[in-house]
């Protein structure tokens, strides 16, 4: 069954499906949102997914987004008289999937809420009114009857620090939330689409799992011990997995791996649920593994101060969000706060950054405090006086890729000088052109000297660019993101050259000085460039350091005729 809402034609949609006999997906599909949670741009929408499991009792499992209220409330009639619902299953507080879960409650006053410890603490300030409710831990199951055992996993930190899984043995469905799916909105209930989703499920990993890749490693131990009983894993975001299932999760497994490997390890302290806290920790550990280094998020509100302790003595630095001053969780985060201060030493770096939660603890006096005990300024603190827009993400992006670079810069050199040296000059006699890539996308704008560009089809026009992981306008050149290929000219190329070479603060104009026009696709055309061509990102080949981006050519004009494109030729080819 799908009902529409035709006023808004096609932009909220809401759809129905059997996924196994007694078990409904109610599947909210949000056709156009382009951003998402931390701001990362979306190319394909997204879906908020709830579940209804009947046996001799029944489970409600996550509701949706606030803003399908009227067309989930209405579903959920269709499906069930609310006053059935037996439990209502938060696999964890994110507004996204409780936001409903209030609304959902008045119409079954008697449902018990089953989430973590911590889960039912954030909904006592989420619901604002009394409820039933069953606190369960990893390995505890909850019988509804007619062979439906629901077995919980926890999983915190998956992006949430109250996540849990929920295994329904007769079904053989895994209940994930946030792990696993994609910011990916069709009418397709499964994964059917492998090659479709697959640039949108990696997309999603990168942005919300990977800052967190120890602990879906974790999740992914407790989650063995169901190896071979796993048919389906019924997401909170995108499709459902049944027909790729293993090929996707092994995916997770893979690249966890990888992101773990780092010997260098920052942790990062937010506060979930407070201000935007959240999200600003989750652009900055972004920046951070894109520049190979592992992060360990750790939510302040819920932090053991053995873990915290032992973490913190394995970091090479500690990054900080302000915590409340006052107020709920405030007694909980300073104790927090004092464990991180005791554990520091004078060999780490450290960062901090506001939350602008509304009454955020001082951020100048534990800068101090830090300085005091002699650990090393990663970044000037990150002062947040209103909402945080696009520009404010991508600061925090950046500010965590630059402070990953530079932890790993011994590393890198150490990479560079293992190569052998006649096989460096040999392949340094590879040349290329010089070019600059400029894009645009909402209010982000970003550039990038290249030269690892080689035209790769005639039908259609198409050429790959190599982009290193670490690069900040890596983000704005995913599948279906356009930008703009501008060529330099020889003899006139070492100004442009020379100031997109420099070194970038985090946030600030790469455009500053340079004559510019917008292209039709909206990203910047460089006046004194000798031609331009308008692009679109057709698809991405993950290389070790690399995204190899293949790109379809909309548009493009030549200034001179005569003139020639400036070629690069190095010394050495184990880097720039």
């Amino acid at each position: 069954m799908v009902a529409t809402a035709p006023a808004l034609e096609k932009r909220l949609t809401l759809q129905t499906a059997q996924i196994g006999p007694d078990t409904t997906a109610i599947r909210c599909l949000d056709w156009d949102r382009d951003r998402f949670d931390i701001e990362f741009g979306l190319q394909n929408g997204t879906t908020y997914n709830s579940y209804l499991i009947r046996g001799e009792k029944t489970a409600l499992v996550d509701t949706s987004h606030a803003k399908f209220r009227e067309l989930y409330l209405d579903a959920l009639k269709e499906q069930i008289d609310p006053r059935e619902i037996d439990y209502i299953v938060v696999s964890h507080t994110e507004p996204d999937h409780s936001g409903l879960v209030k609304d959902v409650l008045e119409l079954a006053p008697n449902a018990i809420i089953v989430g973590a410890k911590v889960a039912i603490k954030f909904l006592e300030d989420l619901v604002h009114q009394p409820f039933e409710r069953q606190v369960i831990k990893s390995g505890e199951t909850l019988d509804l009857g007619q062979g439906h055992v629901l077995e919980f996993i926890n999983a915190p930190n998956l992006h949430w620090p109250d996540t849990i899984f929920t295994y329904d043995h007769k079904d053989e469905t895994l209940y994930t939330c946030d792990a696993f799916g994609a910011h990916y909105c069709q009418d397709a209930v499964f994964d059917e689409d492998l090659e479709g989703l697959a640039p949108d499920f990696r997309f999603y990993y990168e942005c919300l799992m990977a800052p967190n890749a120890r602990s879906v490693l974790s999740a992914m131990k407790r989650m063995d011990k169901l190896e071979g009983e796993i048919s389906t894993i019924a997401t909170g975001h995108g499709p459902l997995l049944r027909h790729n299932l293993v090929e996707l999760t092994e995916r997770y497994r893979r690249w966890s791996q990888e992101k773990s490997k780092s010997e260098t390890l920052i942790a990062v302290f937010y506060v979930s649920d407070y201000g935007y806290s959240d999200r600003l920790s989750q652009a900055i550990a972004h920046g951070i593994t894109k520049a190979g280094v592992a992060v360990e998020m750790v939510d302040l509100r819920s932090a053991d101060p053995q873990e915290v302790n032992e973490l913190v003595s394995r970091a090479t630095g500690v990054v900080i969000g302000m915590p409340p001053s006052s107020g709920r969780g405030a007694e909980q985060t300073q104790s927090a706060l004092s464990t991180i201060l005791a554990a520091v030493n004078d060999k780490q770096t450290f960062g901090l950054f506001e939350s602008y939660g509304g009454d955020d603890e001082p951020i100048d006096p534990l800068y101090t405090k830090l300085q005091e005990l002699e650990l090393k300024v990663a970044f000037e603190p990150i002062r947040v006086k209103d909402t945080p827009a696009e520009p404010v993400y991508q600061l925090c992006e950046e500010t965590g890729t630059d402070l990953g670079q530079e932890l790993a810069q011994s590393k890198k050199i150490k990479k560079i000088k293992s190569l052998d040296a006649d096989l460096q000059k040999a392949l340094g006699r590879i040349s290329s052109g010089l070019y600059i890539i400029t894009a645009s996308k909402g209010e982000l704008q970003s550039a990038m000297l290249a030269s690892w560009i080689t035209q790769a089809s005639f039908e259609p026009l198409g050429f790959t660019v190599a982009v290193a992981k670490d690069r900040a306008i890596e983000s704005l050149m995913q599948t279906g993101d356009t930008f703009v290929l501008n060529i330099l000219e020889e003899g006139n190329h070492l100004g442009l050259m020379k100031h997109f070479l420099k070194r970038f603060p985090p946030g600030a104009d790469r455009f500053a000085g340079v004559r510019t026009r917008p292209a039709e696709n909206r990203s910047p055309i460089l006046a004194d460039a000798l031609a331009y061509l308008e692009c679109t990102v057709a698809s991405r080949m993950e290389l070790s350091d690399h995204w190899l981006v293949y790109c379809t050519v909309d548009d493009g004009k030549v200034s001179k005729e005569e003139a020639l494109t400036a070629v690069h030729h190095r010394k050495v080819g184990n880097y720039y």
